[in-house]
Protein backbone atom coordinates (compact mmCIF):
# COMPACT_ATOMS: atom_id res chain seq x y z
CA UNK A 1 0.00 0.00 0.00
CA UNK A 2 2.08 2.65 -0.96
CA UNK A 3 -0.20 5.35 0.60
CA UNK A 4 -0.29 4.26 3.80
CA UNK A 5 4.03 4.03 3.45
CA UNK A 6 4.34 7.40 2.43
CA UNK A 7 1.59 8.71 5.27
CA UNK A 8 4.15 6.30 7.79
CA UNK A 9 7.40 7.57 6.12
CA UNK A 10 5.89 11.04 7.21
CA UNK A 11 4.93 10.79 10.55
CA UNK A 12 8.44 9.28 11.12
CA UNK A 13 10.07 12.10 9.51
CA UNK A 14 8.37 14.40 11.53
CA UNK A 15 9.10 12.48 15.02
CA UNK A 16 13.11 12.60 13.69
CA UNK A 17 12.70 16.43 12.49
CA UNK A 18 11.60 17.11 16.48
CA UNK A 19 14.11 14.66 17.65
CA UNK A 20 16.70 16.20 15.60
CA UNK A 21 15.48 19.88 16.65
CA UNK A 22 16.99 18.85 20.00
CA UNK A 23 19.65 16.61 19.66
CA UNK A 24 20.84 16.17 16.58
CA UNK A 25 20.14 13.65 13.75
CA UNK A 26 18.36 11.12 14.94
CA UNK A 27 16.56 7.78 14.19
CA UNK A 28 16.76 4.32 12.43
CA UNK A 29 17.41 4.09 8.69
CA UNK A 30 17.63 1.14 6.57
CA UNK A 31 20.73 1.46 4.13
CA UNK A 32 21.48 -0.61 1.75
CA UNK A 33 24.78 -1.33 0.01
CA UNK A 34 25.82 -3.61 -2.54
CA UNK A 35 28.17 -6.61 -1.47
CA UNK A 36 30.86 -5.69 -3.78
CA UNK A 37 31.46 -2.18 -2.15
CA UNK A 38 29.70 -2.24 1.79
CA UNK A 39 32.38 -4.34 3.74
CA UNK A 40 35.44 -2.91 2.32
CA UNK A 41 34.22 0.81 2.66
CA UNK A 42 31.50 1.18 5.71
CA UNK A 43 34.17 -0.03 8.42
CA UNK A 44 36.13 2.89 7.56
CA UNK A 45 33.57 5.23 7.45
CA UNK A 46 30.87 4.41 9.88
CA UNK A 47 32.70 4.83 13.24
CA UNK A 48 33.29 8.33 12.56
CA UNK A 49 29.63 8.61 11.59
CA UNK A 50 28.68 7.53 14.43
CA UNK A 51 30.79 9.72 16.24
CA UNK A 52 29.60 12.81 14.60
CA UNK A 53 25.56 11.60 14.50
CA UNK A 54 25.36 10.05 17.94
CA UNK A 55 21.61 9.45 17.88
CA UNK A 56 21.66 8.20 14.56
CA UNK A 57 21.16 4.09 13.80
CA UNK A 58 21.64 2.60 10.66
CA UNK A 59 19.90 -0.97 9.81
CA UNK A 60 22.68 -2.18 6.78
CA UNK A 61 21.16 -4.79 4.41
CA UNK A 62 23.27 -5.60 1.67
CA UNK A 63 22.04 -6.58 -2.30
CA UNK A 64 23.13 -6.15 -5.51
CA UNK A 65 22.08 -2.89 -7.44
CA UNK A 66 18.90 -3.65 -9.32
CA UNK A 67 17.53 -5.28 -6.11
CA UNK A 68 18.88 -1.82 -3.76
CA UNK A 69 16.98 0.22 -6.21
CA UNK A 70 14.21 -1.57 -6.43
CA UNK A 71 13.55 -1.73 -2.47
CA UNK A 72 14.24 2.18 -2.32
CA UNK A 73 11.63 2.75 -4.78
CA UNK A 74 9.28 0.34 -3.11
CA UNK A 75 10.00 1.85 0.37
CA UNK A 76 12.28 -1.46 2.09
CA UNK A 77 15.34 0.96 2.26
CA UNK A 78 15.27 4.70 3.49
CA UNK A 79 18.51 4.72 1.61
CA UNK A 80 21.10 3.27 -0.42
CA UNK A 81 25.30 2.85 -1.67
CA UNK A 82 25.17 1.62 -4.77
CA UNK A 83 26.88 1.50 -8.13
CA UNK A 84 25.88 3.96 -11.19
CA UNK A 85 23.94 3.53 -13.31
CA UNK A 86 20.73 4.32 -11.36
CA UNK A 87 17.91 4.21 -13.71
CA UNK A 88 14.65 4.76 -11.15
CA UNK A 89 13.36 8.70 -11.95
CA UNK A 90 11.63 8.96 -8.14
CA UNK A 91 14.81 9.24 -6.76
CA UNK A 92 17.52 11.67 -5.95
CA UNK A 93 21.15 9.97 -6.85
CA UNK A 94 24.43 12.06 -5.52
CA UNK A 95 27.38 10.53 -7.02
CA UNK A 96 30.30 9.82 -4.41
CA UNK A 97 33.43 8.98 -5.62
CA UNK A 98 34.69 6.93 -8.91
CA UNK A 99 37.04 3.82 -8.12
CA UNK A 100 39.76 1.98 -10.12
CA UNK A 101 39.47 -1.59 -10.77
CA UNK A 102 42.96 -3.32 -10.88
CA UNK A 103 44.01 -6.33 -12.83
CA UNK A 104 44.93 -9.38 -10.76
CA UNK A 105 46.76 -12.45 -11.69
CA UNK A 106 48.13 -15.47 -10.18
CA UNK A 107 51.44 -15.68 -9.40
CA UNK A 108 52.41 -18.07 -11.88
CA UNK A 109 50.93 -16.16 -15.02
CA UNK A 110 52.79 -15.00 -17.52
CA UNK A 111 52.14 -11.42 -16.76
CA UNK A 112 52.80 -11.40 -13.28
CA UNK A 113 56.42 -9.81 -13.42
CA UNK A 114 54.36 -6.74 -14.95
CA UNK A 115 53.15 -3.80 -13.04
CA UNK A 116 51.84 -2.40 -16.07
CA UNK A 117 50.58 -4.25 -19.19
CA UNK A 118 49.47 -3.50 -22.44
CA UNK A 119 45.86 -4.12 -23.91
CA UNK A 120 47.35 -6.22 -26.57
CA UNK A 121 48.85 -8.75 -23.71
CA UNK A 122 45.14 -8.88 -22.70
CA UNK A 123 43.68 -10.22 -25.88
CA UNK A 124 42.19 -13.63 -25.60
CA UNK A 125 42.70 -14.04 -22.13
CA UNK A 126 40.04 -15.61 -20.03
CA UNK A 127 38.90 -12.66 -17.16
CA UNK A 128 36.49 -13.75 -14.56
CA UNK A 129 33.85 -11.64 -13.12
CA UNK A 130 30.61 -12.42 -11.06
CA UNK A 131 27.38 -12.98 -11.54
CA UNK A 132 25.24 -11.22 -13.71
CA UNK A 133 23.18 -9.30 -11.60
CA UNK A 134 25.59 -6.81 -10.46
CA UNK A 135 26.51 -3.68 -12.73
CA UNK A 136 29.93 -4.87 -11.83
CA UNK A 137 29.35 -8.30 -14.69
CA UNK A 138 28.04 -5.64 -17.35
CA UNK A 139 30.60 -3.37 -16.64
CA UNK A 140 33.89 -6.29 -16.88
CA UNK A 141 31.84 -7.74 -20.33
CA UNK A 142 32.02 -4.44 -21.45
CA UNK A 143 35.99 -4.11 -20.86
CA UNK A 144 36.56 -7.73 -22.17
CA UNK A 145 34.85 -6.64 -25.37
CA UNK A 146 36.71 -3.44 -25.58
CA UNK A 147 40.26 -5.61 -25.02
CA UNK A 148 39.22 -8.33 -27.03
CA UNK A 149 39.42 -10.68 -23.88
CA UNK A 150 36.87 -13.60 -22.68
CA UNK A 151 35.01 -13.05 -20.08
CA UNK A 152 34.47 -17.03 -18.35
CA UNK A 153 30.41 -17.24 -18.38
CA UNK A 154 30.56 -21.03 -16.87
CA UNK A 155 32.35 -20.11 -13.64
CA UNK A 156 30.85 -16.50 -12.46
CA UNK A 157 32.00 -15.76 -8.81
CA UNK A 158 29.33 -15.56 -6.12
CA UNK A 159 31.17 -12.96 -4.39
CA UNK A 160 34.67 -10.89 -4.81
CA UNK A 161 36.37 -13.40 -2.66
CA UNK A 162 35.18 -16.11 -4.75
CA UNK A 163 36.80 -14.39 -7.79
CA UNK A 164 39.59 -14.29 -5.39
CA UNK A 165 40.53 -17.99 -5.13
CA UNK A 166 39.79 -18.93 -8.35
CA UNK A 167 42.58 -16.72 -9.47
CA UNK A 168 44.94 -18.23 -7.19
CA UNK A 169 43.83 -21.65 -8.58
CA UNK A 170 44.62 -20.39 -12.35
CA UNK A 171 41.06 -20.46 -13.35
CA UNK A 172 42.07 -17.09 -15.20
CA UNK A 173 42.58 -13.55 -14.38
CA UNK A 174 39.85 -10.72 -12.89
CA UNK A 175 39.57 -6.88 -12.76
CA UNK A 176 39.08 -6.80 -8.61
CA UNK A 177 38.21 -3.38 -7.45
CA UNK A 178 40.80 -0.94 -5.23
CA UNK A 179 39.05 -0.54 -2.07
CA UNK A 180 38.81 -4.60 -1.90
CA UNK A 181 42.68 -4.93 -3.07
CA UNK A 182 43.60 -2.47 -0.38
CA UNK A 183 41.48 -4.93 2.60
CA UNK A 184 41.84 -8.70 1.19
CA UNK A 185 44.42 -9.23 -0.59
CA UNK A 186 48.10 -9.10 1.76
CA UNK A 187 49.74 -11.87 0.46
CA UNK A 188 51.24 -10.71 -3.19
CA UNK A 189 53.11 -14.01 -3.02
CA UNK A 190 50.07 -15.48 -4.51
CA UNK A 191 48.54 -12.85 -6.64
CA UNK A 192 50.16 -10.15 -8.48
CA UNK A 193 48.09 -6.17 -8.86
CA UNK A 194 48.76 -4.58 -11.94
CA UNK A 195 47.38 -1.51 -14.19
CA UNK A 196 46.56 -1.25 -18.28
CA UNK A 197 48.49 1.21 -20.00
CA UNK A 198 46.23 3.18 -21.41
CA UNK A 199 43.17 2.02 -19.54
CA UNK A 200 40.79 3.87 -17.36
CA UNK A 201 38.77 1.70 -15.43
CA UNK A 202 36.67 2.08 -12.62
CA UNK A 203 33.21 2.51 -11.24
CA UNK A 204 31.12 5.25 -10.08
CA UNK A 205 29.46 5.13 -6.78
CA UNK A 206 26.19 6.90 -5.41
CA UNK A 207 24.24 7.56 -2.53
CA UNK A 208 20.51 7.61 -3.59
CA UNK A 209 17.27 8.03 -1.73
CA UNK A 210 13.92 8.53 -2.63
CA UNK A 211 13.19 12.56 -3.61
CA UNK A 212 9.97 12.58 -2.11
CA UNK A 213 11.93 11.41 1.63
CA UNK A 214 10.94 13.61 4.87
CA UNK A 215 14.38 12.85 5.58
CA UNK A 216 16.23 14.08 2.42
CA UNK A 217 18.25 17.05 4.17
CA UNK A 218 20.23 14.51 6.37
CA UNK A 219 20.55 11.79 3.22
CA UNK A 220 22.65 14.90 1.63
CA UNK A 221 24.44 16.43 4.45
CA UNK A 222 25.42 12.46 5.24
CA UNK A 223 26.59 12.33 1.60
CA UNK A 224 28.49 14.47 1.73
CA UNK A 225 30.24 13.59 4.75
CA UNK A 226 30.78 10.00 3.30
CA UNK A 227 32.38 11.90 -0.09
CA UNK A 228 34.94 13.79 2.08
CA UNK A 229 35.79 11.36 4.37
CA UNK A 230 36.33 8.87 1.71
CA UNK A 231 38.33 10.72 -0.43
CA UNK A 232 40.67 11.67 2.61
CA UNK A 233 41.17 8.22 4.07
CA UNK A 234 41.22 6.52 0.30
CA UNK A 235 43.51 9.07 -1.78
CA UNK A 236 45.35 6.24 -3.76
CA UNK A 237 42.18 4.13 -4.44
CA UNK A 238 39.33 6.80 -5.08
CA UNK A 239 38.90 9.88 -7.08
CA UNK A 240 36.33 12.55 -6.92
CA UNK A 241 32.88 11.53 -8.76
CA UNK A 242 31.45 13.92 -11.70
CA UNK A 243 27.73 14.77 -10.72
CA UNK A 244 25.28 13.40 -13.39
CA UNK A 245 23.09 16.52 -14.82
CA UNK A 246 20.53 14.15 -15.90
CA UNK A 247 19.46 13.35 -12.27
CA UNK A 248 17.68 15.92 -9.57
CA UNK A 249 20.80 17.88 -7.47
Amino acid sequence: MPGARRVLEEVRGLVDQAESASRGPAGTYRLGVTPTLGPYFLPHVLPAIHERYAALRLYVREGPPRALEAGLASGDFDVILTALPVEEPRLTVVPLFRECLKLVVPADHRLATLERVDRRDLVGESVLTIEVHHHFHRQIAELCERLGAHMRRDYEGTSLDSLRQMIVMGMGIAFLPALYIRSEIHRPRELRIASVHGEVIERTHAMAWRSTSPSRALFRELAHELQARALRDFAEELRPAESDPSRKP
